[in-house]
Order: C-alpha cells, then sequence, then structure tokens
C-alpha cells in the first residue's frame, strides 16, 4: 500500500507571503503597476507546479536473498524501481530493521531516472540474530526551485531472522537404560515395541491405552504401566533468558541451538522452555520441521527483567515434562531464581545438564581495578557451582573458548 503527500516548502510558503503582501500594497496605495511585479513569481508558480511535479508513479520492489540467515553473515539487498514518468531527482530510502547494519553500499540513494527506466540498487547488511522487519520504502522529490516536494511511502513487508550460529558440539548425555532405536528416527509413540517396566500415576499427555485399569481401582488413582521404549531417550532444553546474565545470553542461545542441531542429527526427541517473562514451551517431538520451529524461537528470544524460571520449571514438570527425560539447562546461574529452577529439577528426579556460560569471561579489564575485580566474581561463581554441583552436572564456559572443548573437560566422551 503506497501513501503519496504532497508539501509546500518554507520557501514557498514565503513566496505566497510576498505575492500577498505586494497585491494589498498596490490596492491601498492604488499603484496598479505594481502588480507587474507579481508576474515573475507566478510565473515561476506555474512552471513549477505544472513541469516539475511528478506524481511519483513509480514500481519498488525489495529483493533479500533468504528470509533465515546465520547471525554474522552478510547478505546483498535489492530495490529495483521502475519509473512510469519522468522524475529528474528522486530520493529512495530503504527504512532499514533495528539492529542491522549497513557494510557496504547505501541504503539511501538520489537519482534521476526517464519515462520507463529501471534501476537496481544494492547494498549490503551485517545480520544479528533475532527477527528483523523490513518495512518502508521512502521515496521523495523536490522541485529544481525549491518551492514543494511529495513524498510517497511504499510498504513492502519482509521479515529476515537472524539464526545463532551453530557449533560441532558432541553429546554431553548418555542414553543408557535404553534400547537402541532401530531406523533413522525414533518413533514418538510409547507402546510399539516395548517391554513392560513398571507401574506409576498416570501423568497429562500419556496415551489412554497405557491406564492400567486394575491398580486404578486398587489404589483410587489413575494408574499407568511405564515401558521400556525402544527409542532414544527424550530431552528438554530449559533456556534461562533473565536478564541478568544478558551479556552471555547470545552465547546462551547459541549452546542451544547447537547441542538442538547434535540432538536431531541423532534422531532424538526434544522439547523447549524458553523461560522468558511469558514462558514458551515447545513439547517433545522430533524431526526437522520440528527443530526448525524451535531455532525460530530461539532466534527471536530477548532476556527478560521478570523472570520466574523457578515456578515454571516446577509448574511444567507436573504438567508437561516427559518422565525419565534427560534436562539440558542453559544458565549462567546468576540468580536465586535461576538455582532454585535447578534444585526442583533434581528433586523431581531428573537427570540434568547444565551449560553455565561465564558471564565474567565475557568481560574485558580495562584497568587493575577491573581485572581484579573480575577474578574475585569469578573466585565467588567458583564456589557457587561447587555448591550446585550436587544437583545436577555443570559445565562452566568460558566463551571465549569452543563450546565443545568445556563439554568435553567435564563429560566423558
Amino acid at each position: 500500500m503506497a501513501m503519496t503527500e504532497f508539501k509546500i516548502t518554507e520557501k514557498a510558503e514565503y513566496l505566497f507571503m510576498a505575492l500577498w503582501v505586494l497585491v494589498l500594497v498596490a490596492f491601498f496605495l492604488l499603484r496598479w503597476e505594481m502588480v507587474y511585479i507579481v508576474l515573475p513569481m507566478l510565473w515561476l508558480l506555474f512552471v513549477a507546479v505544472f513541469f516539475f511535479k511528478p506524481t511519483l508513479d513509480v514500481e519498488v520492489s525489495r529483493k533479500l536473498p533468504h528470509d533465515r540467515v546465520l547471525e554474522g553473515e552478510i547478505i546483498d539487498v535489492e530495490l529495483r524501481l521502475k519509473a512510469n514518468e519522468r522524475i529528474p531527482s528522486l530520493r529512495v530510502r530503504d527504512m532499514i530493521p533495528e539492529g542491522l547494519e549497513v557494510v557496504e553500499g547505501s541504503n539511501s540513494r538520489v537519482m534521476s531516472l526517464r519515462k520507463g527506466e529501471e534501476r537496481v540498487l544494492r547494498y549490503r547488511v551485517l545480520v544479528k540474530r533475532g527477527v528483523h522487519p523490513f518495512e518502508r520504502i521512502l521515496l521523495s522529490y523536490e522541485d529544481p526551485f525549491g518551492l514543494f516536494h511529495v513524498d510517497r511511502v511504499e510498504d513492502i513487508y519482509q521479515e529476515l531472522v537472524g539464526v545463532p550460529r551453530i557449533q560441532d558440539v558432541p553429546t554431553p548425555y548418555s542414553t543408557r537404560g535404553t534400547k537402541i532405536t532401530v531406523g533413522p528416527l525414533p518413533s514418538p509413540r510409547v507402546g510399539e515395541g516395548v517391554e513392560f517396566h513398571a507401574i506409576r500415576e498416570y501423568q497429562p499427555g500419556d496415551p489412554l491405552k497405557i491406564i492400567n485399569w486394575k491398580a486404578t481401582a486398587r489404589t483410587g488413582r489413575i494408574m499407568a504401566n511405564e515401558y521400556e521404549s525402544e527409542r532414544k531417550v527424550d530431552v528438554v532444553f530449559i533456556v534461562d533468558a533473565s536478564y541478568t546474565g544478558f551479556i552471555v545470553f547470545d552465547d546462551l542461545v547459541r549452546a542451544a541451538a547447537s547441542l538442538m542441531l547434535n540432538a536431531l542429527n541423532d534422531g532424538t526427541s526434544f522439547g523447549l522452555l524458553l523461560a522468558e517473562e511469558v514462558p514458551l514451551w515447545v513439547r517433545v517431538d522430533y524431526g526437522k520441521r520440528h527443530f526448525f520451529k524451535c531455532i525460530d524461537f530461539l532466534s527471536t528470544a530477548k532476556p527478560d527483567v521478570n523472570n520466574m524460571i523457578a515456578y515454571q520449571v516446577e509448574h511444567l514438570i507436573r504438567s508437561r515434562f516427559p518422565p525419565r527425560a534427560q534436562l539440558l539447562y542453559f544458565s549462567p546461574l546468576l540468580t536465586e531464581e535461576s538455582r532454585d529452577a535447578l534444585r526442583t529439577m533434581s528433586e523431581f528426579g531428573y537427570n540434568v545438564i547444565v551449560v553455565s556460560p561465564n558471564p565474567y569471561s565475557a568481560i574485558d579489564p580495562k584497568s587493575r581495578e577491573e581485572k581484579l575485580a573480575l577474578k574475585l566474581l569469578s573466585l565467588e561463581r567458583k564456589v557457587m557451582l561447587q555448591k550446585m554441583a550436587s544437583y545436577g552436572l555443570i559445565v562452566d564456559w568460558d566463551v571465549k573458548k569452543p563450546l565443545k572443548a568445556a563439554i568435553a573437560e567435564v563429560v566423558n566422551i
């Protein structure tokens, strides 16, 4: 949808004011020869309006190479213009989204177009993680005399998603206790090719066919059969989006995306809890479509001030998490709330691996005092991690080093 607006410049306003003043002076002084002074000004207005006032009849389009791009990549953006009339001086400005940086060329140009002429303008931008909406292209023209200008806004909405960079990482958890999956992908259903293991209380989301009606009648509670599945263990990714860890939040997201790709390649079913102010839960599933769905959510994740991850984790453990799942918890563990969440996971009997990027490793001290302060904070963090080690296996990650190396230091691969 295009909106065109015609505006008179300040110079034209002064000109109109001078015309009226001359006419009024001539009228009151009865000096009608003064009207001849107005004629050149009127002729100037006539020429400007009738010979230099285009309607900006221009066809505009934008082309992006892809709708998903890895963060850190540089992409080409193309603007195509076709003039359906002669435009002596056209200014084009593509309103790039906040967060994108132009690294080559310019998103703003001034050009002259003949009728029927086509132009292609290119510039390059550096992509960051997140959703970047391209929305408007501004076209503007001002006559050579500076008396008016015409503005037109072209609403061309396109969305570019900056996907987190993915590293090659090993599987930090074990599927020991489950049988080997036959085929390239695991079955998402419990009950096919499985052996009886135990009786437990029925949980929301379990299929009705595993209900043990005899045990239900005997206990007065809905009981279900539990089976030893022939698939790999379910994995739940839990991402702590607390604002206190904003300095390593991008590293946190990259780690989650990397291990998610590892799970996809292994044929492992996985789910995602993005613990923002309003939590986002993606149920356990498998396959490429499910992977890209989770990656899209990770791409748009932002740290929140009001974070209640401990409450969110407890609620979803009671209602959504699969029993005996492997939990991968991504958190710098800076807040008591995030540490309570880890305690809750352990108390419910889950095997937890914590990928904890060290926020102090992302800071370059600029003075001796800052270096000493970082050293003290790092010692406090080390003591805290030792206390939390009883609740899960903690990967203390120096973000300046590869995640693969940090995992290899604590996990027997």
